[in-house]
Order: structure tokens, then C-alpha cells, then sequence
């Protein structure tokens, strides 16, 4: 059989419909082609003639078999079919008891695309039904990902971070989501992170003049959120079970070990499939998942005459310097963490800390105390210049503090003190 082009498979793929499904379609086919034969009581026939017969027979179910593969890669071309390990999918074209009832209603609210099947959604992504597939498919262990790892330094505790980042098209497609549906998702106001308008300057500038700051994090923030909790948002915003699994597919992974094993290369699956760190939907998706945590959270605070903020992992509340009577410490310590485990996250203990207004605060990086706008830690801007100056008089960096570091420090000093960042990038440019 000659292979056939993807858009000749689609157009078999509609006569067969047309025909009255594959049964119909392959019954009209042999017919026309003359390989349908008309059965006969075999009992009464020659030896001749019942050596012709079953020729006649064989001919027509090789025929059959032939149509039958044509007609299912038809419907391959077509259709998603299956999507791994453990995934549920559902090629058929209906109603899911988990859909919305008003899911067009509501995806229109939010001025979202209008992808009513794998077709549709494969056409906005500029791939096939096939290529669909294949980049949305799980394997537990896999010879190739559509993702490079590589890790990067943790601070200065000299740990490594590990990123999975999506290779170019997997990428180019989550970026469209990111465009065209996340960006589009409500986010609450407390948000400051991965936001047009809104950065690290943003969510310290709302803690400025505090009497007492509390900072929490969420512990293992990206895999915490795994495929369910994705697929259950783009429900929410008003895609059905087959759109919503292939776009939560696309925005999730996989935490893997990458192992050789006979001279060749798998990627173990160590966990449920989760937001890869690295991959450009995984910050808005956050946001828009987090709206009801970051709601309560905004609500306990604003009870207790606090304020409250989250910059992606980070939750910090804070006492106005001026202001009325606040509830305790206590209170919003244990209220946050009630709500925090009621919406499915876990708070880093060790990274909980409390500033008081004797002491430096410190908001995402940058000190918050008194009325002024929160600038860069005096340390740090010491440490920068004493590495240009070891660089210039050819002298070793510190252990750590190699030059892409350092720039990137230089462009953090820059955000809330241009002047001094732009002299700063500037003799590193020069150096490096």
C-alpha cells in the first residue's frame, strides 16, 4: 500500500464518514473493486468450483484486511486515540460528567479561543493531529523527552536547581498558550509574580514601613501542582475533557532520572507529571491556580489589619507602621497555614521567618524598612564592587561569585537604583 500524505489521509477520513462509518466504507469498497463475493452453500459445489470459491474468499479478506489498515490510519490521522501510561482519553465527542455546563459560556468570558476538539486545538498550535500526539504522549520510561535538563546554582548554599526547559517547538507551542489563555485567566491582585507591570520592586513596595513582616514559603511549589490540578484549571476556564487533557499534557512533566542502561539513554518518570520548572506556562499557571488560595489568604490578612502578597512561592504579610490594633502573629501564622494545606500546598518550615521594625526586613531581596522605596541590601552592593575591583587588579572572584552572576546582580541593583546598577553593568561589560 502507498503511504498516503497527512492531508490524503484526512480527506479518506471524511469519505469514510460520508460512507457511513469504516464498516460501511469497506463493504462499498469491495463491492465497487469486485472483491465482495456473494456467500454459497459450499456443500453442493465441484471441486473446481470450490477451489475458485475460496480463492474468490481469500482475495476479498486480503482486500478487507488492506482496507481495514488504510481505514485506521485514516482515523489515526484524525484522531488522538491514546495518550500513554495511566492517561485517560476518550476520542468520542461527548458530554463528560466533570465538563462544565456552561463551559462555552465561560470560556468566552474569558475571551479564550474557541477549541472544541484535538482538530481544533492542533490547527492553533500549527501541527497535526499526529504530531498532537506525539508531543503531548507519557511514558514512564522514555528513550527521548522534549525537554533539556541542566541545572543551575541555588544562591550561595551551593546547591544546584534543576531545570527541564522545552526544546524549540514544544516551546513555541506552550507560548502560545501562555498568549492566547493563561495571560487571559483572572490572577489576584496580591499576584506580583511573572506579571506585566509587576516584579520583586512591586511586592516589596507593598510591605514598605512595617512594624513586623512575616515570610512564608510554599515548599516543592511546581511539583506540587501536577497534571489533575492543570487539566482541572483549563476545565475550569472552559475547555472540555478532550482539549483540557491535551493542554494540561503540554504543560506538564515528568520529574526524571536520566539513566544508561546498555548503551542507550532513558528518561525515568520519578513522580506524577507536574509543572517542569523551566517551561514558559509554568508561571502563569500558578497565578491563575493560585486565585482562591491568594484570595483567602488576602481576606485572613485584611481581618486581622494586615497585608498580604505572593511572589510565585514566596507569601509574606506585613503590620502597617501606622495603623489601628492587628490581629497577633499567631493568629495569621496559623490561619495562612490552615489555608495553605486546605488548597493542596505544604509551608517550608525552615524557610518561615519574622522581621521586626528594630531589624532589617527583607521583601523578595530587597529591605523594606522605613518609609522609603525598598532597595538592594548594602552587602550585596559592597560585594559587587569588590569584585570589580578584584577583577581590575587581577585579582580571583570568591568562591561563587563567577561574572554571569554578578552581572545578574548588577541588573537586580539596577531595578530600584538605575544610576548606581547602570555604572555597576557597565564596568562589568567592560571586564567580562
Amino acid at each position: 500500500m502507498a503511504t498516503r500524505t497527512r492531508s490524503e489521509m484526512l480527506t479518506l477520513w471524511r469519505n469514510i464518514l460520508q460512507a457511513g462509518g469504516p464498516r460501511a466504507y469497506i463493504d462499498a469498497q469491495l463491492r465497487e473493486r469486485g472483491f465482495l463475493v456473494q456467500r454459497r452453500d459450499a456443500d453442493s459445489m465441484s471441486e473446481r468450483e470450490l477451489k475458485r470459491y475460496k480463492e474468490e474468499l481469500r482475495a476479498e479478506s486480503q482486500e478487507k484486511r488492506r482496507l481495514e489498515r488504510e481505514a485506521w490510519q485514516a482515523y489515526r490521522a484524525s484522531h488522538i486515540v491514546h495518550l500513554g501510561e495511566n492517561v485517560y482519553f476518550n476520542d468520542a465527542d461527548d458530554w463528560d460528567r466533570w465538563d462544565l455546563a456552561d463551559a462555552e459560556e465561560r470560556r468566552a468570558e474569558n475571551e479564550l479561543p474557541p477549541l472544541d476538539n484535538p482538530a481544533q486545538l492542533a490547527e492553533a498550535l500549527g501541527v497535526s493531529v499526529g504530531e498532537l500526539r506525539w508531543f503531548a504522549y507519557h511514558r514512564d520510561a522514555a528513550e527521548s523527552v522534549h525537554y533539556r535538563r541542566f541545572t543551575i546554582p541555588k544562591g550561595r548554599s551551593g546547591e544546584e536547581r534543576a531545570i527541564w526547559a522545552p526544546l524549540p517547538r514544544l516551546k513555541e507551542m506552550q507560548r502560545w498558550i501562555l498568549r492566547e489563555i493563561l495571560e487571559k485567566l483572572p490572577v489576584h491582585g496580591a499576584a506580583h509574580g511573572f506579571l506585566a507591570g509587576r516584579s520583586i520592586l512591586t511586592n516589596a513596595a507593598a510591605h514598605t514601613g512595617s512594624r513586623l513582616v512575616l515570610g512564608m514559603d510554599l515548599k516543592d511549589f511546581f511539583p506540587t501542582i501536577t497534571l489533575p490540578r492543570v487539566k482541572g484549571l483549563f476545565r475550569k476556564a472552559g475547555y472540555r475533557e478532550q482539549v483540557a487533557t491535551l493542554l494540561a499534557l503540554l504543560c506538564t512533566e515528568s520529574p526524571r532520572e536520566i539513566v544508561q542502561h546498555e548503551g542507550k539513554t532513558y528518561y525515568i518518570a520519578m513522580g506524577p507529571r507536574c509543572l517542569p520548572q523551566g517551561a514558559p506556562t509554568s508561571p502563569g499557571i500558578t497565578n491563575a491556580i493560585c486565585l482562591r488560595l491568594d484570595r483567602r489568604l488576602a481576606g485572613l490578612a485584611a481581618k486581622q489589619g494586615w497585608r498580604y502578597t505572593r511572589y510565585a512561592d514566596d507569601l509574606t504579610f506585613s503590620i502597617p507602621a501606622k495603623g489601628g490594633a492587628c490581629g497577633s502573629l499567631q493568629k495569621v501564622l496559623g490561619g495562612a497555614r490552615a489555608i495553605v494545606e486546605d488548597e493542596g500546598f505544604t509551608i517550608h518550615d525552615r524557610k518561615t521567618h519574622v522581621a521586626r521594625s528594630g531589624g532589617q526586613q527583607k521583601v523578595t531581596g530587597l529591605i523594606v524598612n522605613g518609609d522609603g522605596p525598598p532597595r538592594v541590601p548594602r552587602e550585596l552592593r559592597r560585594q559587587l564592587r569588590a569584585a570589580i575591583h578584584n577583577v581590575e587588579h587581577g585579582k580571583p572572584l570568591r568562591e561563587g561569585d563567577f561574572p554571569q552572576r554578578m552581572v545578574g546582580y548588577a541588573a537586580f541593583v539596577h531595578m530600584t537604583d538605575p544610576e548606581l546598577g547602570g555604572e555597576l553593568l557597565a564596568s562589568f561589560k567592560k571586564l567580562c
